[in-house]
């Protein structure tokens, strides 16, 4: 009976008897579950499971809910109930998720808010207990107020793309319409999150290509590395741009035609960024959006987990419902058709992956969430598939995955006639010249193991590489 209660619980922990002397012990665990997900407390049960029962469950029960009643403010919504496992006599506590945040554990001179961290329950962050309050009084991030006068700044960019994408002018009164100013005309967050200028300081992504399959120093095991800041329009275009010029696209000949074969899809990373800056958590000072790329995967992390609900590996994402941390951005970019707002998007992500030559279910998105980040990996299909030339044709060749110095050997045989980047691109199905002349062709000149035709004219079209 015990395992089917704990595996019914959202959340829960253990008590092998109930602390009377101090409850505090426990009821942060009330406050925590409380401004979470709700949870289940066992009293009874020692941490490995073992029912040890407890001697006056009735007792105990009173002592529970008067506690409850007495320490924690606003008082939650919980059940108590009483259970017999293995002949022993246990309690369990079930509080259900508030919306009356944050609710505070006060007793002993001590007025604090918990949050559940895994399987703890810590004192509240400045910035969750800043979320905790704005919940509790049914307003978000997004719609609270600034100093910042509106008629001190342009939004060029905003309104171009909204035309762009719509086909409708942004009126002036729609600042007011779609939440971006206040009646006295003043910025709202999300008004300011808009600004051509830069004005929230944590509205920033970092972007990073890695050399290989694990992250290292920026200095040393970069290929590339950006930082973009500003407006949420501007940024979403840097990180799509950044990582279209660190990615390739392979091309297998088949009989009729040539199928191109992009590591990712467009449309599954711009969901994926979109979702980020969006639903990403601002009150988290000092934080940002980043975007790692590796040899065989992308991920793009943002702060803050779940707005609502248990964690997203914890769900399907066919029946993710939309709760939007930041509802007014949602809207103006569902407005400007970048998103739905049906709460689609990861099932967006996991669609347009499908779609790309050569997916199997391996390459399927991963999604996983934590109380304080949510992150996005999509695979990159062309890993384990390597395009080299086989007498006049190309074919997909599967083997491990080549390595650098594999490709440099392949390059050196292939350059002993003289040949444009274009034709080693194309030879070895590479799409981003940029790419594949810094990743490729530059070490091995600086080696001096291959040169330039005409060395003394870089943007020649006549240059060509030939091995020395």
């Amino acid at each position: 009976m015990l395992h089917r209660l704990i595996v019914e619980a959202t959340e829960c922990d253990f008590k092998v008897a109930l602390e009377r002397q101090k409850p505090k012990s426990w009821l942060k665990d009330v406050s925590a579950f409380a401004n979470g997900i709700g949870g289940t407390l066992f009293f009874g049960v020692a941490n490995n499971n073992v029912v040890v029962g407890l001697s006056d469950a009735q007792s105990d029960a009173e002592f529970v809910s008067e506690r409850i009643k007495v320490c924690i403010a606003p008082i939650p919504d919980f059940v108590l109930t009483p259970h017999t496992d293995e002949g022993e006599k246990i309690l369990m506590l079930t509080v259900k998720p508030g919306r009356k945040t944050p609710y505070y554990y006060s007793a002993d001179g001590v007025k604090q808010a918990y949050v559940r961290i895994g399987n703890e329950s810590i004192p509240a962050p400045d910035y969750m207990l800043n979320e905790l309050i704005l919940k509790g009084t049914n307003r978000t991030y997004d719609v609270v107020a600034t100093e910042h006068k509106k008629k001190d700044f342009s939004f060029t960019l905003m309104q171009a793309t909204y035309l762009q994408r719509t086909r409708i002018r942004f009126e002036e009164s729609d600042f007011g319409s779609f939440g971006l100013t206040t009646e006295a005309e003043h910025l709202t967050r999300a008004g300011a999150l808009l600004a051509d200028q830069h004005i929230v300081y944590n509205s920033r992504i970092f972007c990073t290509r890695w050399n290989g399959l694990e992250m290292g120093s920026v200095f040393e095991d970069a290929l590339d590395d950006k930082e973009y800041e500003g407006n949420l329009i501007q940024l979403l275009t840097n990180g799509c741009d950044f990582v279209k010029s660190n990615s390739k696209v392979r091309f297998v000949k088949e009989a009729m035609e040539r199928i191109d074969k992009p590591d990712y899809s467009d449309r599954a990373v711009m969901e994926a960024l979109v979702n980020a800056l969006i639903h990403r958590d601002y009150l988290v000072m000092g934080s940002e959006i980043h975007i790692d790329m590796y040899d065989d995967r992308l991920e793009i992390s943002s702060p803050g987990g779940m707005y609502e609900g248990p964690a997203i590996q914890e769900r399907d994402i066919e029946s993710v419902k939309s709760e939007r941390r930041n509802p007014v951005i949602a809207d103006l970019f569902h407005r400007m058709k970048y998103m739905e707002r049906r709460g689609s998007g990861l099932k967006k992500i996991v669609n347009e992956t499908k779609k790309l030559p050569g997916y199997t279910n391996e390459l399927k998105p991963i999604f996983h969430s934590t109380s304080t980040s949510f992150s996005v990996i999509l695979k990159n299909v062309n890993y384990m598939t390597v395009s080299v030339h086989l007498g006049d044709y190309h074919s997909d060749y599967h083997s491990d995955y080549l390595s650098d110095k594999d490709i440099s050997e392949k390059i050196l045989a292939f350059c002993v006639d003289a040949k444009s980047k274009r034709e080693l691109c194309d030879y070895f199905g590479y799409g981003d010249l940029t790419y594949f002349t810094r990743k490729y062709l530059k070490p091995l000149i600086e080696d001096g193991r291959i040169e330039l035709t005409i060395p003394n004219k870089p943007s020649s079209k006549n240059q060509k590489y030939i091995k020395t």
